[in-house]
């Protein structure tokens, strides 16, 4: 039976499945994380979307088709903007305990289970929201996103492991960024078709739920048949292939990593560069993901339909440009025309330098809507450079110990991601411009920070304790010293 699967499969390069199998995850895990915030402006009290102490030169007149939303059973639950914001930023709080140790979990038995457990257990929960809601109000609601945001925050962590034995040195840009592609693509699917389920279904805000809880609990089917920790327990690899992937990456990857060395990876210079990069960064991603279609809906007064899909609208021109750029980065690496530090410092410093300066500038065009739609894509768009420098940098690092590098920098990123809506819920009480762009700057400066941190002592280069003997020969050095200055 296997033999017949591996003459069936081996034409496929293994690696390239795998890819695309951690893309779909990670699309998974972000249709289910966003899909709340395109629900939750249906879920509220529409006199606690925005205050009636408003003026009018501080928000926009309503559209017509803002003022109804067929098929919508929302609009039950008296939650403040406050309130909101704890609702939002509860899933980061579980996303935050999830992420280190699951990369060591991960770094220690393999990611393949590590991630298929975090997306079924993601699935269950969405697939519970609706029930949770409705018995518990927004306590259980409050709940059950901790526990989701425990399940993503395997994620990210796993695929990185699971790349460091898959993506050659020479591949590592496009796999990092067709997998880091499923953010993109599951933030465009959680914003487009929740706003089109939620309009036109009869049930109203709880399909989004229903769907892609759905669709995630079919992944993880196919992921447990289709996909492996690396090529030497994969039943369908060609041999070729696996001789290749065993050639190309044994010079960083070893078997018997040991123990982790914590000492040199918390005081490493390049590392620390990746923490604020990744934090400033994240502070404007998450802004965006979580609370853009609170823009769209409380200020500009999108109905929930065109919220949706011109809140998805960024992340279609974000996949395309991060798919771009990463075969140009790896362009410019194989060919040598740019060391691997200086493609991760430049990418990175343009994407952050100008989706700040749009996200600032869409905050000053006020009520004209196409301006601020073309800015607010553009700004989003335009950090697609990033999956190619920043999200794939601890690979570079640390190939033996990604997991950990990743659930340490995505742990940092999971704060922010606390942080930042609930922030945003204290910041704009009553959904006006003014209050928004207090927001916005926050957004700026926390990216040129992280320009300036990272241009400056970022690397792309293996680091010294990634290779498990150093300790070794640094202990024989020490031991070597000792005896020379007896001896004397």
């Amino acid at each position: 039976m296997l033999s017949s699967w591996k003459i069936c499969c081996a034409c496929i390069p293994q690696r390239w499945i795998l890819a695309v199998m951690t893309c779909f995850a990670i699309m998974n895990g972000y249709t289910m994380r966003i899909c709340l915030s395109i629900a939750i402006t249906e879920m509220v009290t529409a006199t606690n979307q925005s205050s009636s102490h408003t003026s009018s030169d501080e928000v926009c007149p309503a559209t017509e088709s803002s003022t109804s939303s067929t098929g919508s059973s929302g609009g039950a639950h008296e939650w403040t903007e406050y309130t909101q914001g704890i609702i939002l930023s509860s899933f980061y709080w579980g996303h935050v305990i999830s992420q280190l140790p699951c990369g060591m979990l991960a770094d220690k038995f393999g990611g393949k289970h590590v991630l298929g457990f975090g997306i079924l257990s993601t699935a269950i929960f969405t697939l519970l929201t609706p029930v949770v809601v409705e018995a518990f109000d927004a306590p259980g609601l409050v709940v059950l996103r901790f526990l989701i945001g425990m399940g993503e925050g395997m994620v990210l962590p796993a695929v990185n492991v699971l790349l460091a034995h898959w993506a050659p040195p020479e591949e590592r840009s496009m796999m990092g960024a067709l997998a880091m592609a499923g953010m993109k693509v599951g933030t465009m699917l959680g914003n487009g078709l929740s706003g089109v389920l939620i309009q036109n279904s009869s049930i109203g805000w709880p399909i989004v739920f229903y769907v892609f809880g759905s669709v995630s609990l079919v992944w993880f089917l196919a992921w447990i048949f289709l996909c492996h920790n690396n090529p030497d327990d994969h039943p369908f690899i060609s041999d070729e292939e696996r001789k290749r992937l065993g050639e190309t990456m044994r010079e960083h990857m070893h078997k018997d990593v040991g123990p982790i060395p914590w000492r040199h990876i918390v005081t490493s210079v390049p590392l620390w560069a990746l923490l604020v990069a990744k934090a400033g960064w994240m502070w404007g991603y998450y802004t965006m993901l979580t609370d853009l279609p609170k823009y769209m809906s409380s200020v500009l007064k999108f109905s929930v339909q065109s919220n949706g899909l011109l809140s998805a609208l960024p992340y279609l021109v974000l996949f395309l440009v991060s798919i771009s750029s990463s075969w140009l980065a790896d362009w410019l690496i194989k060919t040598e025309r740019l060391s691997r530090t200086n493609v991760r410092k430049i990418f990175a410093s343009f994407a952050l330098a100008t989706s700040a300066v749009c996200i600032i500038a869409a905050s000053y065009a006020g009520c004209d809507r196409i301006v601020v739609t073309i800015l607010f894509t553009i700004g989003v768009g335009m950090m697609g450079p990033i999956f190619c420098s920043v999200m794939v940098n601890a690979l570079d690092l640390s190939p033996n110990y990604s997991g950990t590098l990743m659930g340490i920098t995505n742990g940092v990123a999971a704060i922010v991601g606390v942080v930042a809506p609930y922030a945003v819920g204290i910041l704009t009480p009553n959904q006006t411009f003014s209050e928004w762009r207090i927001v916005f700057w926050i957004t700026f400066i926390a990216n040129f920070v992280a320009v300036f941190i990272y241009g400056l002592w970022a690397s792309g280069e293996v680091q010294y304790w990634n290779d498990p003997d150093f300790r070794k020969r640094q202990q024989t050095a020490t031991q070597v010293q000792r005896v020379s200055t007896d001896t004397i």
